[in-house]
């Protein structure tokens, strides 16, 4: 068969991640992103696949993601037997039979939580809904009139905010959902632990609803470092320098000991994957795509057969390769398996242009409409790539936070996309390993991998800039402190064990994602402050005293940047970046 008249291999791979967003020192839940995209984004995401049985895709979840999950749903459980509180303070309006003077600061939180939703999409799409909010905004600038208020505002108000980060695929088909949402109003307890219930449901049911794909072939599970960390980074600092030379780097040099701790969340989330899935994960969604020559050789080690990541990475290398010869840049195949040096880990390189399309253009087209123009890009891929058995194209992206900004959830889309694609004669949906199984790609060979991210190709999202660099200090300074402690051995076994998490978590990517002041504020603020008390927290475990510039604040955000920053382009020309 010509390779013309093969169908041109499409992966879709969906990342899940959220970071640790529990307080250290209480367990505390600061945030409640985990359980909202939860019983939203991945509920709705395996709810496609089962109804599209033709259907094939790569999900990759990364570890310290289920095992949120996994507390909820323990917490969740207890409190319906026990009436023990939960220890999110958002989900536990759901349980609460006490709540907060309505004047109060604890009061003014929870009400701000519960507006935290995509006004024009979920908020305004419910008339209930967006009367009280409009009310809330209203309180929140008049506060003194909160004294007024009766609980049952922050009732209907709590309500309103987890119907309406339901998932699409259960609004439509939950009886309970629906009752709740044609009452509107004067919620009572049985209508909030119906939804706690429901909601203890969803979240059970995620991770056995992947398995159950993946066992039957439908899905290729993958998996992420532990903590989701940068490992180039972890491993070299001066990898940051590969894409951009005289990127600046922390002042405390490099990180010690990164390559035992690159290994340690190999290890620990190959581990906890298996825990959740039952196999071993043959593929590996480096943190943000972020690779380099010595993270491939440790993929190598941990024998993953393949990773990804962004199309500028590739193209780098390959002009690193051809030493600057003219055109080099635009010779660059990303539709192809690569292999690096003498790694034997199959590298896949994302489409950047198809994965943003879908991120930040398409929630503002009709559905029909931006599947057809994704379709149309596919075919003309599939008409000019010649290439005999290397035809693979990668729509790689986040598989939770662009679905807010679509009509109803992206229901639409994401329902048109699968059926597009699966009745596509010159398209087919497929997998890494279903590809690599086949046996006829050969890895085209180069050199060597020049380090980058997904994002623009390089690390600047994560390091290079006085924000950035001040917290890799911080987390240096609390390594060494680590280090020098552990040495001492006068720690007991399970103190090392809860100081090692610990670290794991303050190694994670998303502090050092949201400093900067392209950033949104309140956003910077959240993440900077979980940040600095994770980092005590260490210290309070290994027995020092943390140093007083933990009670600095590192970065504060005054940007607006696209998707209020939970996203990027993959190419800096995309705008939204630092």
């Amino acid at each position: 068969m010509s390779a013309s008249a093969k169908p041109l291999r499409v992966v879709l791979c969906w990342h899940m991640h959220q970071p640790e967003y529990r307080d250290p020192g209480t367990g505390t839940y600061q945030f409640p992103w985990t359980y909202l995209h939860g019983i939203k984004d991945y509920v709705d995401m395996v709810a496609h696949l089962e109804a599209h049985p033709q259907a094939r895709a790569v999900v990759n979840f990364a570890p310290i993601l289920l095992e949120q999950i996994e507390d909820y749903v323990r917490q969740i459980d207890i409190c319906l037997k026990q009436g023990v509180p939960i220890n999110d303070p958002v989900l536990n309006l759901l349980a609460n039979d006490q709540w907060p003077e309505a004047n109060s600061d604890d009061f003014r939180q929870l009400m701000s939580q519960c507006l935290r939703a995509n006004n024009d999409r979920i908020i305004k799409r419910f008339p209930e809904y967006a009367q009280l909010a409009d009310y809330a905004h209203w309180l929140l600038k008049n506060d003194g009139a909160l004294i007024y208020l009766a609980p049952q505002f922050l009732i209907d108000l709590s309500v309103w905010y987890h119907l309406g980060w339901m998932a699409e695929t259960v609004r439509r088909d939950d009886d309970r959902i629906k009752r709740l949402q044609s009452k509107g109003r004067d919620f009572d307890r049985d209508d909030r632990l119906t939804l706690l219930r429901l909601i203890d449901e969803l979240l059970k049911s995620i991770a056995p609803r992947y398995r159950r794909l993946a066992d039957s072939g439908r899905v290729e599970l993958s998996f992420s470092p532990h903590s989701h960390p940068i490992i180039p980074l972890l491993l070299d600092v001066h990898a940051a320098q590969e894409a951009i030379p005289g990127a600046s780097l922390p002042a405390g040099g490099g990180y010690p000991g990164g390559e035992e701790r690159a290994h340690w969340h190999m290890r620990e989330g190959a581990r906890s994957f298996e825990r959740f899935f039952g196999i071993h994960p043959r593929g590996c969604w480096l943190s943000e795509g972020g690779v380099s020559q010595a993270s491939l050789r440790l993929l190598d080690q941990h024998h993953v057969a393949w990773t990804a990541s962004g199309e500028s990475v590739l193209r780098n290398s390959m002009n690193a390769a051809a030493k600057g010869q003219e055109g080099a840049a635009n010779a660059v195949n990303h539709f192809r398996a690569y292999r690096f040096d003498d790694a034997t880990v199959r590298c896949f390189f994302r489409d950047d242009g198809l994965s943003d399309l879908i991120g930040f253009t398409y929630a503002d087209w009709h559905a029909e409409d931006a599947v057809a123009d994704l379709v149309r890009h596919l075919e003309q891929i599939a008409a000019n790539c010649t290439d005999p058995g290397h035809r693979v194209v990668s729509i790689i992206m986040d598989g939770e936070n662009a679905w807010e900004h679509y009509p109803e959830n992206g229901y639409y889309f994401l329902s048109h996309l699968y059926e597009a694609l699966v009745r596509h004669p010159k398209l087919t949906l497929s997998t890494y390993s279903d590809i690599l199984a086949d046996g006829d790609i050969e890895p085209v060979a180069y050199p060597r991998l020049v380090a980058g991210s997904w994002v623009y190709g390089t690390f600047s999202t994560w390091i290079g800039s006085a924000d950035k660099n001040r917290g890799w200090d911080l987390l240096i300074e609390a390594k060494k402190a680590y280090d020098e402690v552990l040495a001492s051995g006068t720690l007991a076994p399970e103190v090392v064990e809860a100081a090692t998490r610990q670290l794991a978590v303050c190694e994670g990517s998303d502090w050092f994602w949201w400093f900067g002041d392209y950033n949104a504020a309140d956003a910077v603020s959240d993440f900077e402050r979980l940040y600095r008390r994770h980092l005590t927290r260490l210290y309070e475990l290994i027995g020092r005293p943390a140093p007083e510039s933990l009670t600095h604040v590192i970065s504060q955000g005054r940007g607006t940047p696209a998707r209020g920053g939970t996203m990027r382009h993959g190419q800096s020309d995309g705008g939204g970046g630092p």
